[in-house]
């Protein structure tokens, strides 16, 4: 997993995001977030909760259904520049 993406890893990287439920995604930490119950993952259409993930765990996967996209897009950004 050393070297630059190759388009390939691009694309599945972006089948997978596509294919994941529609964001935006929130992370909700009981203590944190003075919610009652458990912690839990919000998703486009349901929650999801995580056995043994930290908060750093709920926050990285919620915040990746964002992230993942808009790092690809800057990365065919960047790479129609430097043609």
């Amino acid at each position: 997993m050393n070297g630059p993406l190759t388009n390939d890893e691009i694309e599945a990287i972006k089948a997978r995001c596509e294919q994941a439920t529609a964001g935006p995604w929130k992370s909700f930490i009981e203590k944190r977030d003075k919610i009652s119950g458990s912690d839990f993952i919000q998703t486009g259409g349901e929650d999801f909760y995580l056995s043994g993930a930290t908060i750093a765990d709920y926050d990285f996967i919620a915040h990746a259904r964002q992230d993942i996209p808009r790092l690809i897009a800057e990365i065919e950004r960047l790479r129609s520049i430097n043609r």
